[in-house]
């Protein structure tokens, strides 16, 4: 959710483009939801003046969910929410650049590479601390890493690991040596990583929170009050909200000009426009009722290195790939897409120096039956019930009724499972239904990130999806960088597609609301991620109707 420095430099653009969309949002009309959403429809807009803030180095924000129900382990979480606040509380080897989403230095002051690019060497920074005072080691990080691959450790994003040596077949239990993942120390800031290809993208990869260092003490502890070392730490939390505060033991606190952070929960969006309307929230990142707000002139949206897809598990019969393209091609592209501005015909959103796929957008009634006859499955006759997993949206229930009104007409049973959002991604887990969806935000700025989670062996493969072509084309692409990298991906990419696994709908948009005009350091960008470090209010704010120069 960043990229290296690559001979096409691929995300560049994309951040352009991100820029080219920006674009002031009057109003829409349904709350923002997390599976896909709703389309924006613009009305009329006006504005009126906001209180200031009261407090400028105090900022409340707020978020989807519950302050008591989020996750504050980084090895253990999963949503972007949740990613968001780790911005503040840990920080890894790299941290993301607020505009660019380059990899910036962070924890590590310098770095070095082996020639053959296998092996890397950070060193860490000898002011690194947690808020408590003790300091950063080396041996946090390996600690850390290491126990995010301990098979008995709830951790999504182990399969992250896999390109280092050794990892993956610890973390699947192959092999219960510690010493055999490429992991080691020397000394108390030294750290080598081993791995087994080169990989331009690892950098970017560690801004991700699940390669955080772990105090010592907070491998198997208590995780409410976490012994962190970013910029802030948790100083209060109760259901509806998470405090922090500035971390004064940071390395480079004298960057971080706010003193706390107020991240109020709520699901509710009239509850959350009115924290706007009365200027007691100065961020909304979560569900909003944008038709309520007095000052619209807040929102702001961009394109997004995020997909919403649905995906057909290899199950049962659909193991076949041509069963799975069978009903990917008896869909009705256009009427499934046809409430969102960004559709999407692949699962990567489109990017320079990525090569231009042909998607999924064709509709082929007659080959689709010819595939249902080839498998044996004639007329669909003695297919299973097919179940499909979805949310309680409106949305999601469209577009549910519209693939099981296609594949009923092939003959195939139909069950819609409507599962409620607090149980959603748990459900998602389970081996019982065949059809389910999920908005996917890239971890880091990389294709890699929306096509290693199709792996046999990954965590994230709700889909159950085991191919050796694709397996292989995957393994191909970790020999290679830049261009070629880029060709063998896409090629694993039209794989998924044209065997029926994926089924992209839209490419979703960012909703953030907030006065750009009143806070320094948030800048909308295709991952919308927004480390917390930067933030700081301006010691004046236009006029309104003067635009500043």
């Amino acid at each position: 959710m960043k990229h290296t420095t690559l001979s096409r430099r691929p995300f560049q653009a994309a951040i352009l483009l991100a820029f080219c969309f920006i674009f002031i949002v009057p109003a829409v009309n349904a709350q923002t939801k997390p599976d896909g959403g709703r389309p924006i429809f613009p009305l009329p807009k006006y504005a009126e003046p906001r209180p200031e803030p009261s407090n400028r180095t105090e900022l409340v924000m707020v978020l989807s969910g519950e302050g008591e129900g989020a996750e504050l382990d980084p090895r253990k979480s999963f949503l972007a929410s949740e990613a968001q606040i780790f911005t503040g509380l840990y920080e890894g080897l790299f941290s993301y650049h607020p505009l660019t989403l380059e990899p910036v230095a962070a924890a590590a002051s310098s770095w070095q590479r082996s020639e053959d690019k296998k092996t890397w060497t950070f060193t860490i920074r000898q002011n690194a601390r947690y808020w408590n005072g003790d300091p950063v080691r080396a041996e946090d990080f390996r600690s850390a890493w290491l126990s995010m691959l301990d098979p008995k450790n709830e951790t999504p994003y182990s399969s992250l690991y896999d390109i280092i040596e050794g990892a993956k077949d610890y973390r699947m239990g192959k092999n219960t040596n510690p010493a055999s993942v490429g992991i080691s120390v020397q000394g108390d800031r030294t750290l080598i990583v081993k791995l087994i290809a080169p990989a331009s993208y690892f950098p970017s990869m560690l801004c991700h929170h699940s390669f955080s260092p772990v105090h010592p003490s907070m491998l198997d502890g208590d995780w409410s009050v976490p012994i962190s070392n970013g910029p802030f730490y948790v100083t209060g939390k109760n259901s509806n909200s998470l405090t922090l505060s500035k971390n004064e033991l940071y390395w480079d606190a004298d960057r971080v000009a706010l003193k706390k952070i107020i991240i109020r929960y709520t699901d509710d969006g009239e509850e959350s426009a009115a924290m706007w309307n009365s200027g007691e929230a100065r961020w909304i990142a979560g569900t909003v009722d944008l038709e309520r707000l007095i000052d619209r002139n807040g929102i702001v949206v961009n394109p997004m290195f995020a997909t919403y897809y649905y995906y057909i598990r290899s199950r049962g019969p659909w193991k076949d790939h041509r069963l799975r393209r069978a009903l990917a091609i008896s869909l009705p592209w256009d009427e499934l897409r046809t409430e969102y501005f960004l559709r999407a015909k692949t699962l990567v959103f489109p990017v320079a120096g990525y090569p231009e796929i042909e998607g999924m957008d064709k509709t082929n009634i007659e080959e689709a039956r010819s595939l249902l006859e080839k498998a044996g499955y004639a007329k669909g006759v003695g297919l299973p019930e097919l179940v499909i997993r979805i949310t309680p949206s409106g949305e999601a229930d469209r577009i549910a009724k519209l693939m099981a009104a296609a594949w009923m007409n092939l003959g195939i049973p139909v069950k819609l499972d409507v599962v409620p959002y607090n149980r959603y991604f748990q459900a998602l887990e389970r081996d019982d239904y065949d059809v389910g969806s999920l908005s996917w935000i890239g971890d880091f700025a990389d294709p890699y990130t929306f096509l290693q989670m199709w792996r046999r062996d990954s965590n994230l493969n709700y889909a159950r999806h085991d191919d050796e072509d694709f397996e292989s084309l995957m393994e191909e692409s970790m020999m290679e960088e830049g261009e070629a990298r880029f060709e063998i991906l896409a090629e694993a990419e039209q794989l998924l597609l044209d065997r029926g696994t994926v089924l992209p709908i839209s490419y979703n948009p960012a909703v953030n609301v907030l006065d750009t005009d009143e806070i320094e350091g948030w800048y909308p960008n295709v991952m919308d991620i927004h480390p917390f470090k930067y933030f700081r209010f301006k010691t004046t704010k236009p006029l309104p109707g003067i635009v500043r120069r």
